[in-house]
């Protein structure tokens, strides 16, 4: 069995760890206490001290002590990050504390792959939580008083995080070795036909993992394809490019895409629901945009269709991530429409601003045997375009 770790600051926050720490291996499972202070001071208790972590900075530990406290948070979580992937023993993290812990573990535990058990106990966890948690797997509890000394609350929350953390690592389990390939897919509402049918057509031949393309999905996929997961990326719905380039709410960053330039991991992709920009309810739509196209999806989720000038743009970025990307690329251009919304008599079908779209993406991507960008005259939810999406996964892989 590996070991749980419990880090914090030990220099305002041993009694809390402590605990953590001691019912963990009350429930017979290893842990290693590592303290992330930012001051050179030994604090007693912890199996690491601050100065053993700060000396894996890449500037070395005298970045870390700098005694300005922002400068130093940061420096010593970039010191955390490169410390646990170097340990073998690693079989989980817990953290406790406010919002400094959590900007010291989050970043650690966001670099450690999905499925190693990540667990911290915060006080923002009540609050908007993505910085913290990001496309990682981190679970996170509100202790409902502050993490500042043992109380009837206190014990309570922090053994029940102990408890959880003991049984996530004792019951981690490797995937099995005989399992299917996986393949990460893309998906939204409006291009669910498309990825069912792809899913239900290769069924028994991959393990599919659909990711909701709504920013943080996106994160997700781009991450699980980093971390090894992924025997290629089957991206059907970039929509989220859309936000990123036009100020949408759902953007997934600007590294979408980037895994497969990073990894020769074949790529295949294409341009579902680049018709549309999201927003939150119409009246948090930015002004600038009263003169665009919009379709009221619900009373919180505003759409807004991409304009020839938007695609031209997005079809550019594209084509510059696939120029970029190191194993075999196919992205499939559904001619007779990119969604649900898209198609002749619905409120998005806008045959110009899709061949804007289609024709930046063949004017600027470097085609090459490796690297392909197939015309499929087809709507992206027809089963001629599933067809064709199916036949690329079998040929390329």
């Amino acid at each position: 069995m590996k070991a749980a770790f419990v880090i914090g600051t030990f220099d305002t926050k041993a009694e809390e760890l402590l605990f953590v720490r001691d019912r963990i291996r009350a429930r017979g499972v290893p842990v290693v206490a590592i303290d992330v202070s930012t001051t050179r001071h030994h604090v007693p208790g912890a199996d690491v001290s601050a100065a053993q972590v700060a000396v894996f900075h890449p500037a070395g530990a005298g970045a870390v002590f700098t005694g300005e406290r922002a400068s130093a948070v940061a420096a010593m979580a970039d010191a955390l990050v490169a410390f646990v992937r170097q340990r073998g023993d690693l079989g989980g993290i817990v953290g406790a504390g406010g919002s400094g812990a959590a900007a010291l573990v989050s970043p650690a535990m966001r670099a450690l792959p999905v499925g190693l058990p990540k667990l911290l106990v915060c006080t923002h966890a009540s609050g908007d939580v993505r910085p913290y948690v990001g496309s990682s797997d981190i679970a996170m509890l509100y202790p409902v008083v502050d993490v500042s000394g043992l109380n009837r609350i206190s014990r309570q929350v922090l053994a029940n995080a102990a408890h959880a953390m003991a049984g996530m690592v004792r019951a981690w389990q490797a995937p099995a070795a005989d399992a299917l390939p996986a393949l990460g897919l893309s998906m939204f509402g409006v291009t669910t036909p498309c990825v069912q049918g792809v899913t239900h057509a290769l069924q028994g031949e991959y393990e599919c993992l659909v990711f909701h393309a709504t920013g943080a999905g996106g994160q997700s996929l781009e991450k699980l394809a980093d971390d090894g997961h992924l025997a290629a990326m089957v991206d059907l719905t970039t929509t989220e490019i859309a936000d990123l380039l036009c100020g949408g709410v759902l953007s997934a960053g600007e590294d979408r895409l980037g895994a497969p330039s990073r990894r020769a991991l074949p790529y295949i992709g294409s341009c579902g629901a680049l018709d549309m920009v999201n927003f939150w309810a119409r009246e948090t739509v930015p002004t600038q945009f009263d003169e665009r196209l919009f379709h009221i999806h619900n009373a919180n989720v505003t759409l807004m269709r991409t304009t020839p000038t938007d695609n031209r743009r997005i079809g550019e970025w594209i084509a510059q991530r696939l120029n970029r990307m190191r194993g075999p690329v196919r992205f499939l251009l559904p001619e007779g429409g990119v969604s649900a919304l898209d198609a002749p008599g619905h409120a998005f079908w806008w045959p110009e601003a899709d061949a804007a779209l289609f024709d930046a993406i063949l004017r600027h991507t470097e085609q090459t045997e490796a690297r392909r960008i197939v015309r499929v005259p087809a709507h992206i939810n027809d089963a001629t375009f599933i067809a064709e999406v199916v036949r690329t996964v079998r040929s390329v892989l």
